[in-house]
């Protein structure tokens, strides 16, 4: 599993069967920041993921990859490799809590 932040989607006109009414979103991954570990920072990298949780624009999400994002209930007969299970409210690293990004 990966933190990412939702920063844009994707419009696929033409597509297999399966993936038809699915909600494809741009997400960066997010790593904890090195030195201080206050805040989140991005990777530098972007995935599409199917999202299964409603998540939106600017929202930092747990993502998930490979055989997992296919282990749940709309997504186990999809052709997909990534996927978004969860919307994070809070990170907390030992007693600090740790900033999200704002989009």
């Amino acid at each position: 599993m990966f933190m990412a932040q939702v920063t844009g989607s994707i419009v696929s006109t033409q597509k297999v069967d399966s993936m038809v009414g699915q909600k494809l979103l741009i997400v960066e991954p997010l790593r904890l920041e090195a030195k201080k570990r206050g805040r989140l920072d991005s990777t530098g990298r972007t995935f599409v993921v199917v999202d299964t949780v409603g998540a939106g624009e600017g929202e930092v999400v747990l993502c998930v990859q490979g055989s997992s994002a296919r282990f749940t209930a709309q997504t186990e007969k999809l052709p997909i490799d990534a996927a978004i299970v969860g919307i994070i409210d809070q990170v907390h690293v030992g007693d600090k809590s740790v900033r999200i990004p704002s989009f």
